[in-house]
């Protein structure tokens, strides 16, 4: 290292200069300013003073000697700020000690900052986002289905990576004991005035801090009655409509105006939509906000649940939403002429999903494999073709599951707890499950388990057009599920019917549905369609083997099992079944059932990988970061 020894000048009064000198020995160099830590360097200065007249130059030894004598050191300090850039400079006394003291810290500095780099290489620091994420339902505090799982896993998943997350969905008051949810919550002294739907409507705020996350619940009196969030016994809310409107308005309000900790989420947001019922947020932020410069900097990823659903109100309900008359044609869907309800119907509408793949920055579906049939007119509602034309832009990402609470190891509802390495406690769960439902106690027999809605989609009539045929052999059946009233009826009349063999359960209860998952061989899954499917999910982590139809995340989750791979020790997951009839189901639970009984160590080598899959959210979360880098990208959406 060079070291840089200026002697010292001195100016008499009429400034002739007594003695100059310049030597460069070896000792210390700068620091460079473009470290990205503050360090200080410093430069030695020697005064040499000779006793010559003020003019001469030293001419003798003696002259060095006392030179040398007389010599003093200064240390010329560079204080740098956090840049590295110098920001001022200290002289100060120095002695030989020191010298040396400083010269092993300056190597010390030097070799922190080069491990530092080292460091910096290994892990760059990660983008962090102020993520809003506006959902109909979010678990715990609403849920009818996969959405509410995800909304309630995802934002937490994200704030433990360093993000930012607020949740914001609607406050459901149903004036029961399940309101007490919300205990947690605490009114904010905000109220925002939102204007649609011919008049001005006033909305307050309750804020719950958990895991994390800032919970937001919108309060207004459209979400106070019994029912679910969308409907109850006598069908869907005539309101939904305005009430979601609400919601997305709301959403838009809420960065801006909410000082959570003490500091509000700002302009530069990410927001993340979900399904119908918020997909107006986009619309708002292009049309409303982006217009007069606010939201400039946000952008807006949209995330199908399922496309089934999508928000459709006649057209003459645009003028309601609080949009400019031009931005009617972001939300205009007609419908084809075989869909219409008579010939002079135009088929004119408002569609809240079509308005948000419209103006979405990216779109998001929760399997790779949904992802691809919504392109399709089997799978895209009518929408297939817009989201081809957005393909560059359309992108699909596996749910994840809460392995915490769905754990064999120390789940408090199952009869006994197992892992991966210790199976013994499943064959408990199952009998104590047989036990329970009063089923014989027969730890050696197939036991199959079904878990969902009772509707089309989840495939009941294949299962109704199988079970005789199925019943004949040595099996046993539990069904758990609610809707459709004549599955309901058929359900009661098939257990009368089998009364050693099946079982149906009409209704949906958490704890029993752990049970059942615990308790069971195989969980059967013929889903007409299925976007993502958490059930299978929970299957594997339970080491029950899932049996589904090839369909969206069915398909990118379920690997067919392989018996002649690895050398014959098989791979796969379960097993997969297409076309969607009742002889291709049979067919795959009969292979099942026979690997069951006759191939054990097979079996064992199902339930251990289905066990150990990676199906966290943590994983899943940062598949989700990609997407935001991608979103960033370009331009915001607007116009």
């Amino acid at each position: 290292m060079e070291r840089l020894e200026l002697a010292q000048v001195l100016l008499c009064a009429n400034s002739t200069v007594i003695k100059g000198n310049l030597r460069a020995t070896r000792q210390f160099v700068f620091n460079s300013p473009l470290k990205r830590t503050c360090r200080n360097g410093s430069l030695r200065l020697r005064s040499s003073l000779a006793s010559g007249k003020i003019g001469d130059g030293p001419s003798s030894s003696e002259d060095d000697g006392r030179e040398r004598k007389s010599e003093r050191a200064l240390i010329l300090t560079k204080e740098t700020d956090a840049s590295g850039l110098p920001i001022g400079f200290h002289l100060i006394p120095h002695s030989e000690e020191e010298t040396t003291d400083r010269e092993e810290q300056s190597e010390r500095m030097q070799n922190e900052e080069s491990e530092d780099a080292e460091g910096e290489e290994k892990a760059q620091p990660r983008v962090t986002h102020n993520i809003v994420f506006v959902t109909s339902e979010a678990s715990p505090y609403s849920k009818t289905g996969g959405l509410g799982d995800v909304c309630g896993s995802l934002p937490i998943a994200l704030a433990a990576r360093g993000h930012r997350v607020m949740v914001v969905s609607p406050r459901y008051q149903r004036g029961t004991s399940e309101d007490s949810i919300y205990s947690g919550t605490v009114e904010l002294d905000q109220r925002s005035k939102i204007y649609c739907f011919g008049g001005v409507h006033e909305v307050g705020f309750f804020h719950e801090y958990r895991k994390g996350v800032d919970w937001v619940f919108v309060d207004h009196p459209s979400y106070r009655r019994p029912g679910n969030p969308y409907g109850d016994n006598y069908g869907a809310f005539g309101d939904n409509q305005y009430r979601f409107t609400l919601l997305c308005h709301t959403a838009c309000e809420a960065p801006l105006v909410l000082p959570l900790g003490g500091f509000t989420y700002g302009e530069k947001c990410l927001f993340l939509v979900n399904d119908w019922h918020a997909s107006l947020v986009p619309v708002l932020l292009a049309a409303k906000y982006r217009a007069h410069g606010v939201y400039k900097d946000s952008r807006c990823i949209l995330v199908i649940h399922n496309i089934a659903h999508q928000g459709v109100e006649p057209l003459i309900t645009y003028g309601n939403l609080g949009l400019p008359p031009e931005w009617r044609g972001a939300l205009e869907w007609v419908f084809p002429n075989w869909a219409r309800a008579h010939a002079l119907d135009t088929g004119e509408t408002v569609n809240f999903l079509k308005g948000a793949i419209v103006t979405a920055d990216r779109i998001l579906t929760v399997s790779k494999g949904y992802s691809w049939e919504i392109t399709t007119s089997e799978g895209g509602y009518g929408l297939h073709e817009l989201l081809s034309s957005r393909k560059s832009v359309l992108y699909g990402i596996t749910n994840g599951i809460d392995v915490a609470e769905w754990d064999p190891s120390s789940d408090e509802h199952i009869a006994c707890h197992y892992s991966a390495d210790d199976f013994s406690g499943k064959v408990q769960c199952k009998i104590s499950l047989q036990k329970e439902l009063g089923l014989p106690v027969r730890p050696d027999c197939p036991l199959i388990g079904f878990i969902g809605r009772l509707d089309y989609q989840k495939g009941i009539d294949q299962i109704r057009l199988a079970i005789p045929e199925l019943m004949e052999d040595d099996v046993q059946f539990i069904m758990l599920g609610s809707g459709n009233p004549d599955y309901e009826d058929w359900m009661r009349a098939t257990e009368s019917t089998y009364r050693d063999k099946f079982r149906g359960w009409v209704g949906f209860n958490i704890p029993v549905s752990h049970i059942i998952t615990a308790g069971c061989d195989i969980l059967l899954m013929p889903s007409a369609f299925e976007p993502c499917g958490l059930n299978q999910l929970y299957a594997m982590r339970y080491g029950t083997i899932p049996v589904v139809h090839e369909t969206g995340g069915l398909r990118d989750t379920v690997q067919t099992f392989n018996p002649y791979a690895g050398g014959g020790k098989g791979d796969g997951t379960g097993w997969t079944f297409s076309p969607l009839t009742k002889a291709s189901m049979l067919g795959a639970l009969r292979c099942a059932m026979v690997t069951y009984r006759e191939h054990k160590s097979s079996w064992v080598g199902l339930m251990r990988r289905g066990m150990t899959r990676d199906s966290t959210w943590d994983s899943a979360a940062a598949k989700y970061e990609q997407v935001f880098e991608w979103a960033f990208i370009d331009p915001p959406y607007v116009s």
